[in-house]
């Protein structure tokens, strides 16, 4: 027998799963089922797409079994099974990236969602929240040889040689008090049908059945078993068959989800292609929506086998956020996992699924507003990363984008700012950077306030990168109120008078600032505040290249704002017959620091902003 210890990961983890997660311990039964399934999954493609495993008698199934008096629960699969090797690295090791995450959403989540197990994918130590001792025995499909895992959930655990007639796992649960409660038939037959009904192999359930004389004896008992889920690919069935709840229940054993989903799109495809597709979309963002190893959503199954569930290229990145299966006729059984996304039937596929969903979404926010609304908020920034990525559905895409506005609350789309567009405006006007009540606050928009022009607030950070790309909706011209040639676009007339009496006070607001900035000029766009900031027409906004550098793309950071002043503005005015030098650099960099700050964009000297306005409050 040797003895190990457990990776740090998995110890923390295994004390927050025992100690802080309580309110659901019932899921360690859907988790393991889960881990059966997939084994049976894998073990079905190898035997029809390996030569080496097609020898193999192959009749998947999931066996359940308890025992009230010895107080353990089974669960035993004849999948791919596991040699030594395997048991650490599954068991002893966790290997994913979203390790940490998850313990740091765990700690921090006074909820204690024990949801968030399956999402990260370390459902086997759910069990641990009923057990007080785990053993696992498993034999690896090709492979002679058994192994015996087994730990108390502490610090460390054994591996030792054992005996298995066949391929497959079992894993004995030695329950602890709060455990016991499930070691009967009605508990176990309930959460199977709630959480695993839909698991495409059959669930048995051995139990004893016992026969009572009118007095309460026990008269007779014996041993059954029977099948205690439906045990059938729910996609593949008619629509007609399918209730509701079917389809809510087999979401959340698909996505590992307690909640039901907002929506979902089950459609048969015959003709050329022949394929069957259902997809879910969640109440919620995922937790790894953001996150570069974020786990794909979608399974790929060809004639009911189970493919991969593991390929980002079933869906576009933008589309990351779905979850469902994909079931093709017409794929070879055997077709590589390395050269999927070169096949041109799954490119199909995916192609037509993209359309498909972009339909349904048009008519989700066509005929249900309140669906609509927490669709988008959810989920609003993956569909412009859509817009970004995504030209040859870039039309449709621009139709469900949702944005801020200057003019009302809520969200608006970029048709129905086109239908309150005043007769003469030629173009949409947006204004990038910080959050909504900043950017609603700009003296950027000023102008456009004066003009009764509505302007889209787009406060998402990825604002910056996309919006640019995004030239034109329809026959209008999409143009940043941020941008230095925004105010010709206005239409504000050039006043050469005005520009020759103010250049005194230019160049010495220049000459202050240095290489703080890239230039000093008049506005033609500001009414009320004395100074604004703007990028130049070919430049990165400041707020991108503060992105750019968190990044760590410092060669694109150097960018210098180009600072436009009011030249009405009595600040500015008291220039003209400012000689102190250092009154005019306090009043100058006053002006830059205020504009920046009115942007959302954090000054590089607030010690010397604090100082400069203090030194002219005090005259």
């Amino acid at each position: 027998m040797a003895q190990r210890q457990f990776q740090t990961e998995v110890s923390q983890l295994l004390h927050l799963i025992i100690h802080s997660l309580y309110s659901n311990r019932e899921i360690f039964l859907r988790e393991l089922i889960s881990n059966a399934s997939d084994a049976l999954d894998k073990l079905k493609y190898l035997t029809v797409a390996d030569d080496m495993y097609k020898s193999i008698s192959f009749d998947p199934r999931i066996d359940l079994s308890f025992d009230k008096d010895g107080k353990t629960i089974t669960i035993a699969d004849n999948g791919i099974g596991m040699n030594e090797n395997d048991l650490v690295e599954s068991l002893g090791t966790i290997a994913r990236s979203g390790t940490k995450a998850f313990l740091e959403k765990l700690t921090e989540d006074a909820k204690k969602d024990s949801n968030l197990i399956g999402q990260f994918g370390v459902g086997f130590y759910s069990a641990f929240m009923v057990a007080d001792r785990i053993e696992v025995i498993s034999r690896k499909a090709g492979e002679a040889g058994a192994w015996k895992w087994s730990s108390d959930g502490k610090d460390q655990y054994d591996i030792e040689s054992a005996e298995r007639d066949l391929q497959g796992t079992t894993v004995i649960l030695h329950l602890s008090e709060e455990g016991t409660e499930y070691t009967n038939r009605w508990s176990i037959e309930d959460i199977v049908k709630r959480y695993s009904n839909h698991v495409a192999f059959p669930i048995y359930l051995t139990y004893d059945e016992k026969e009572y004389d009118g007095k309460g004896k026990e008269k007779s008992s014996k041993t059954k078993t029977e099948q205690i889920n439906s045990g059938s690919a729910l996609w593949r069935r008619p629509k007609s068959e399918l209730k509701e709840e079917d389809y809510t229940e087999f979401y959340k054993q698909l996505g590992h989800d307690t909640e039901g989903p907002l929506f979902y799109i089950h459609t048969k495809a015959e003709g050329t292609l022949e394929y069957t597709t259902l997809f879910y979309i969640p109440q919620k963002a995922p937790f790894d929506l953001y996150h570069v190893d974020y786990k794909p959503g979608i399974k790929l199954y060809v004639k009911r086998v189970f493919i991969t569930d593991d390929d980002k290229e079933l869906m576009p990145v933008w589309l990351r956020f779905v979850r469902g299966v994909i079931d093709s006729e017409d794929l070879p059984l055997n077709v590589s996992r390395e050269i999927l996304q070169q096949n041109k039937i799954l490119v199909n596929i995916r192609n037509a699924s993209v359309k498909k969903l972009l339909a349904e979404f048009k008519t989700l926010s066509e005929n249900n507003k309140e669906k609509w609304e927490t669709f988008i908020s959810q989920f609003n920034r993956p569909l412009k990363e859509g817009m970004y990525h995504d030209f040859v559905n870039r039309d449709q895409i621009q139709e469900l984008v949702r944005y801020k506005s200057t003019t009302l609350e809520g969200w608006t789309s970029l048709a129905e700012y086109a239908s309150r567009m005043k007769s003469d405006q030629k173009h949409i006007y947006y204004i990038t950077g910080g959050d909504e009540k900043t950017l609603k606050a700009s003296p950027l928009l000023e102008a456009y306030t004066a003009k009764g022009i509505e302007v889209l607030i787009m406060d998402d950070e990825i604002d910056d990168f996309i919006m640019p790309s995004i030239l034109k909706y329809q026959d209008w011209e999409l143009k940043a109120a941020n941008r230095a040639d925004a105010d010709e676009e206005l239409g504000e007339k050039q006043d050469k008078t005005a520009e020759k009496e103010i250049k005194p006070v230019i160049d010495k607001i220049k000459n202050a600032l240095g290489d703080r900035v890239k230039k000093v000029k008049l506005s033609r766009r500001l009414h009320d505040s004395p100074s604004c900031i703007v990028a130049d027409e070919n430049d990165p906004s400041i707020q991108m290249a503060q992105m750019l550098k968190a990044m760590g793309q410092a060669e694109s950071t150097d960018i210098k704002p180009i600072l436009e002043i009011n030249g009405e503005h009595p600040i500015v005015m008291s220039l003209k017959t400012a000689e102190n030098e250092q009154r005019v650099a306090d009043i100058a960099g006053v002006l830059l620091d205020q504009a920046l700050l009115l942007e959302g964009i954090k000054i590089k000297d607030p010690a010397d902003f604090v100082k400069r306005l203090n030194r002219l409050l005090a005259g």
